[in-house]
């Protein structure tokens, strides 16, 4: 039996209740929850946005201790500990063997239909739908060996929480998707979590200036901490302007990291010749982001980076190190830590906007 937060309805927030999980599958880890991050993706689902088969667990950005493992799983072991990651791969689709991982659907990692569920109601009553793979928002988790990895045990859970997905997304970018080549300008729209680890990941690749846009003041001035050389009001009327005088004629990486049609638009806007536009948010599922025919004509481009085109069983060991080296710096992005009875309010937090990021931490 494990306490968990379930969302039975869009728009009514998450009750805590008692689930219970099955015995690992084959290729299948049992892991006792040590903290979860609060991301916005997750708001997506409780807030209706987006849909998903209720009633569910979400959260997706998580840390633990290996309690027991399936029959066939060689990847960790009892007392190893661990960070999820919602990109579970099943390592022989074309996407897995063509280095894409992070597209993999992931069809073999779930349960089958017909097959018991992982996670039901304490009482027998009902499964409960996993969400993103993970539903880490539990004080256990029971998921595919192929959506977690072992990680250094120096590593603070809950800054190793952050790494399963605004780290590994931002960062990802960075180093997956863009490539960044030292000197080369980067522009971050949006400094949540996912921002601010891009910005953090650009500094460390090299990058020459750093632009970071947000219209709230102190997330700008967290954006300094992380290395943003230059900030930027998201808002302000003349944004792009600003951003291309700075960069003296636009960015090679605009990166949009809020999922907003307006910091889309901004981080296109701001290109240079050639540049790339690089969308990290969910966005509303109307909207759209395009290039111009002049656009077009300078060579500019346009792309998705879903959680940042990881590999993540070989990046994030590397982050961890990162972080225990001093390169990465998670402590600055973590604004609170509250126990589950309090996710509510950790999610209220997140729509006022004024924080980076909230972790659940599990006793």
């Amino acid at each position: 039996m494990a306490k968990a937060a379930i969302l039975e309805a869009p728009g009514q927030g998450l009750t805590i209740k008692e689930v219970a999980y099955a015995e690992p599958g084959p290729h299948e880890v049992l892991i006792d929850t040590k903290a979860c991050g609060l991301c916005h993706s997750d708001l997506h689902f409780i807030d209706g946005h987006y849909p998903h088969a209720l009633p569910a667990i979400p959260g997706h950005e998580a840390a633990g201790i290996v309690r027991a493992v399936g029959s066939e799983v060689r990847t960790v072991k009892p007392g190893d500990h661990v960070v999820s990651c919602l990109s579970a791969f099943c390592g022989h689709c074309e996407f897995c063997v063509t280095g894409r991982m992070a597209l993999c659907l992931g069809g073999d990692t779930r349960r089958q239909k017909g097959e018991a569920p992982r996670i039901a109601f304490a009482d027998g009553s009902a499964p409960v739908a996993q969400m993103l793979n993970l539903s880490a928002l539990s004080e256990q988790m029971l998921i595919h060996e192929n959506a977690c990895v072992a990680i250094d045990k120096d590593m603070p859970f809950d800054r190793a929480a952050l790494l399963g997905c605004a780290v590994t997304t931002g960062a990802g970018t960075i180093f997956n998707a863009c490539k960044v080549t030292p000197g080369e300008t980067v522009l971050v729209v949006g400094c949540g979590g996912v921002g601010l680890a891009a910005i953090n990941a650009a500094k460390i690749a090299g990058a020459g200036k750093i632009i970071a846009a947000d219209p709230l003041a102190e997330k700008r001035e967290l954006a300094q901490v992380l290395g943003a050389t230059h900030t930027v009001d998201a808002l302000a009327e003349d944004a792009a302007k600003q951003i291309i005088a700075i960069s003296n004629g636009g960015v090679d990486w605009g990166i949009e990291a809020v999922g907003r049609q307006a910091s889309a638009d901004l981080a296109v806007a701001s290109l240079r010749r050639g540049g790339t536009a690089v969308i990290l948010g969910m966005m509303p599922l109307t909207c759209k982001v395009g290039l111009g025919a002049m656009d077009l004509l300078s060579g500019k481009k346009l792309m998705g980076a879903i959680m940042g085109m990881n590999h993540f069983p070989v990046d994030l060991p590397r982050l961890v190190d990162f972080y225990l080296r001093g390169l990465l710096d998670l402590d600055t992005i973590i604004a609170e830590r509250i126990p589950l009875e309090r996710v509510n309010e950790g999610f209220d937090t997140m729509r006022g906007g004024h924080f980076a990021r909230t972790v659940v931490v599990f006793d």
